[in-house]
C-alpha cells in the first residue's frame, strides 16, 4: 500500500508540476521547436530544473542500500545504443513534434479535457499496441 501512495504522491506532484509550467500544453512545446519562428525558451528552462534535479535526486536516492519501497534498485542494465533504441527515439521524437506532447503531459492535458489530448492518448495507446505485438513476435517473449 505504502509503494502505491508514494506512486500517487510522486504522479500527483508531477502533474502539477507539469500543469503549473505549462508543460502540457502543445503550443509551448511546439514554440520550444520552432526555432526560426515564435521560438519559446521556456521548456529550456524546464529541462535545465529537471536535470538538475535528477542530479541531486539520482545522488542521494542511489546512496541508499536500497529504496524506500522496495528490495532493489532497478536500473537498466543495458547502456547500448543500438537500432531499436535509435529508430523508437527517433519515432517518438516525430509524434512529440507532431503532436506537441509526450506522455506525462499528454495525460495531464487529458485529465484537464484538452481537446487535442482525446486524440493524443489513444494514438500513444495503439502506438503501445503495436511495439508490444512486433516485440513479442520478433523475440518470442
Amino acid at each position: 500500500m505504502k509503494r502505491i501512495l508514494a506512486a500517487l504522491l510522486a504522479g500527483t506532484l508531477f502533474g502539477v508540476g507539469l500543469a503549473l509550467s505549462r508543460m502540457s500544453d502543445p503550443t509551448v512545446i511546439l514554440g520550444f521547436l520552432d526555432l526560426f519562428g515564435h521560438f519559446d525558451p521556456s521548456l529550456a528552462f524546464v529541462l535545465a530544473g529537471a536535470v538538475g534535479t535528477t542530479l541531486v535526486g539520482f545522488r542521494i536516492a542511489l546512496g541508499r542500500q536500497r529504496p524506500l519501497f522496495a528490495d532493489e534498485f532497478q536500473v537498466p542494465a543495458s547502456r547500448a545504443i543500438d537500432r531499436p533504441l535509435v529508430v523508437g527515439s527517433a519515432i517518438f521524437g516525430i509524434g512529440w513534434g507532431l503532436s506537441g506532447y509526450c506522455p506525462g503531459p499528454a495525460l495531464v492535458a487529458l485529465a484537464g479535457g484538452v481537446g487535442t489530448a482525446f486524440v493524443v492518448v489513444p494514438a500513444m495507446i495503439v502506438g503501445s499496441l503495436v511495439q508490444r505485438f512486433v516485440f513479442q513476435n520478433r523475440t518470442g517473449v
